[in-house]
Formats: C-alpha cells, sequence, structure tokens
C-alpha cells in the first residue's frame, strides 16, 4: 500500500513538473540589431532618379518627396508650400488654394482641379478636398471632376480610407463610413465622455475593423467590427477607458496584417492584440512624435523626444517587441523595448519596409535592417 502511495506521489509529482514547463517555460529570445545599409544627403541631387515601384514618401525639415529601399530618391524637392502626400501622388498647395494640381512621382500633373474650394486629402490612391471649413469631403475623379460631396454636421476631426471605405471622425463625437460612391453606409456616436469628440480613427486594410478615440473626460478606446451581410454594420466589441486621455488629435493604426491596433495613451502606447482579445499598455519615457506604420515581424519602432539640458531637442529612436500570442503567455511591459538609440535633430522622419527601417534627421535619411541573432 504505501510502495503505491510513493508511486501516486510520483506520477503528481511528475504531472505538476510538466504543466509547470508548459505554462512558465518562455523561449529564449533571440537578439534583435540594426544594421546600417546606406545613408543619404537630402541636399544631393546626384540621388535623383529611382522608378521603383514601392517606394516611401517622406517629408523631412525643409524637404519633401519619395525614397526606395537602396535610398535612391523619386522625387527630392524643396518644401514652398504645404504639402499632401499619397502613396503614388502628391501635392503642393497654399492657403486658400484656387486650383490643386496632382502629380505622379515623374513630377507630372496627372489631375488639375479648378476652383477646388479647399485642401486636398489623398488616402488609399483616392483624392479628397477638405472644404475651406472642415465640414465638407468632396472625391475627385481623374480629370478633377467631382464624383461626390458630403456635408458633414460639425469639423472633420480625423479621416482615414481603406479597401474602398471612407472613415470620418468628426467634432461632435460622430464616426461616419461611406461606400466608395459616397453613400454613407454606417453612422455612431460612442457618447460616454464629457466632451463628444473623436480625436483619433483607423480603418483596418480589410474595412472589417474600425479603431477610434473618442471624448474628453472620459476618453476611450473603442474596437468595432463589421458583422452581417450589409458591409455597413458594426458593432463594438471590445472598449477601454484612458485614463486622463489627451485633448489633441491621438495617434491610431492598425498593424501587422491588422493583428493588433495601436494608439496612444498618456505615458506611452497600448497595444491590443485581434487573436487574445487582450490589450498590454508599453510605457515610453517621452512624448511620442513619429510611428512607422507596418509594425511587421512583430516589432514596432517609434521616436519620441525629451528636451535636454542645453535646450535642443533630444530625441530617441525606440523598438518595441509585441507581447506574445499565447494564452498563457504573461507579457510583461518592461521587457516590450528591446532597444533605444538617443539623437538630436529637430525634424524627424521614420518609416518602414518589410525588415528595412528608414529615419531621418535633419538633412539625411539612413537606413538599416532589422536582423535576430
Amino acid at each position: 500500500m504505501a510502495l503505491k502511495r510513493k508511486r501516486f506521489r510520483i506520477i503528481i509529482i511528475i504531472l505538476l513538473f510538466i504543466v509547470y514547463f508548459f505554462m512558465a517555460a518562455r523561449p529564449v529570445k533571440r537578439e534583435v540589431v540594426l544594421e546600417q545599409k546606406w545613408i543619404s544627403s537630402l541636399t544631393s541631387s546626384s540621388l535623383q532618379g529611382s522608378q521603383a515601384d514601392n517606394l516611401l514618401p517622406f517629408v523631412l525639415g525643409s524637404h519633401f518627396g519619395y525614397v526606395d529601399s537602396s535610398g535612391v530618391f523619386a522625387v527630392n524637392r524643396v518644401k514652398t508650400n504645404d504639402i499632401a502626400l499619397g502613396q503614388n501622388m502628391w501635392t503642393e498647395y497654399g492657403a486658400m488654394p484656387a486650383n490643386i494640381e496632382i502629380k505622379n512621382i515623374n513630377e507630372e500633373t496627372i489631375i488639375n482641379i479648378e476652383n477646388a474650394g479647399g485642401y486636398p486629402v489623398l488616402r488609399d490612391n483616392r483624392v479628397f478636398v477638405l472644404g475651406s471649413e472642415n465640414n465638407s469631403l468632396s472625391e475627385i475623379n481623374e480629370t478633377g471632376e467631382i464624383i461626390w460631396t458630403y456635408e458633414f454636421g460639425s469639423m472633420l476631426t480625423c479621416i482615414d480610407a481603406r479597401a474602398g471605405l471612407l472613415l470620418t471622425g468628426s467634432l461632435d463625437g460622430v464616426i461616419e463610413v461611406f461606400s466608395s460612391a459616397g453613400e454613407r453606409i454606417f453612422y455612431f456616436e460612442p457618447g460616454g465622455s464629457r466632451y463628444a469628440v473623436i480625436l483619433g480613427c483607423a480603418i483596418s486594410s480589410d474595412g472589417s475593423r474600425i479603431g477610434i478615440i473618442s471624448g474628453i473626460d472620459q476618453q476611450r478606446f473603442l474596437l468595432l467590427e463589421r458583422f452581417g451581410n450589409s458591409g455597413g454594420d458594426y458593432k463594438v466589441v471590445y472598449h477601454e477607458f484612458l485614463d486622463a486621455g489627451f485633448s489633441r488629435p491621438v495617434r491610431i493604426l492598425f498593424v501587422d496584417d491588422d493583428r493588433r491596433i495601436v494608439y496612444e495613451r498618456t505615458g506611452g502606447i497600448n497595444c491590443y492584440n485581434m487573436r487574445t482579445r487582450r490589450s498590454v499598455f508599453i510605457p515610453l519615457d517621452g512624448e511620442i512624435i513619429a510611428v512607422e506604420e507596418s509594425g511587421e515581424q512583430g516589432f514596432l519602432f517609434l521616436v519620441i523626444s525629451h528636451s535636454s539640458p542645453e535646450s535642443l531637442i533630444e530625441k530617441k529612436l525606440v523598438g518595441v517587441r509585441f507581447p506574445q500570442d499565447r494564452w498563457f503567455d504573461i507579457s510583461r511591459s518592461s521587457d516590450a523595448i528591446f532597444m533605444s538609440a538617443l539623437f538630436k535633430s529637430d525634424d524627424v522622419f521614420l518609416a518602414r519596409t518589410g525588415s528595412s527601417l528608414i529615419a531621418g534627421g535633419g538633412t539625411t535619411l539612413v537606413s538599416f535592417e532589422l536582423k535576430e541573432k
């Protein structure tokens, strides 16, 4: 009998060890490094002429344009007015522009908008004109003609477009979704705050999810998902209060092939995982001034700012490792930041394509290759 009890205890101990091993064991994290690939000066005209398909639009200091993954510019110009940049088209415009010329990467005018009556907005290879009072939006076709116009009940505070859909948020706390024909297919007032205003909005690449930052006192993050067969029915599947929040536009974006949505909150960022339905707070010591929009391979890069004693603006490039997806992995936000690098510059640029990270400061763009070792 004693032998049986001893064997039973041994079996229990072995089972407990197995459970502990799978619950507590973590894979050894591989070191992530950034290897420099190239440096390009915005003041050099000898690097002009790239015709690559995968171009990154940039605005840095007094320059704007498009650069490819090898550091060659398709467009590199000095700003003389305000700039609107799309993936393959751009325009410069002044205050209350009479006409707006949309140009391609060959600097050829492809769309001429006469009597614009507002300001250009380029999203998802589409051209819009935001009315001079910020409360109307018109879509423009390839011949410069208005396809449709919509008048809003209040000033627009955010705009996003994906998958043929247009998402807007307004000062009166309303979000609306429009079809490619300009038909409003969804209307929603989140409410729940003392001051109703939409401070940030984003739509996923397939149009199936919407993320918004809503209200002041109290501020909330809400995630909506599409359901039903009509294509315009969304419902709230997650919401979270964000403490004091902000009274300015808030960054919010889908990353990592829409697997996650990242948004600002006081003292850092939140990362919501679509698979685990969890939101993890990642503290950051400084004000976020740039975020790359891909978040691929489980990493996200940001630039945050500090004021140094010399009164120069000190910046920090920060690399964030997303929490793992396993349900039993209790991720700690202190483990999320895997790298940081200080530099000083008045202006910054940050973008990413695949494993290539391009950062800019002053009049220089620098490319790094993201590698795991």
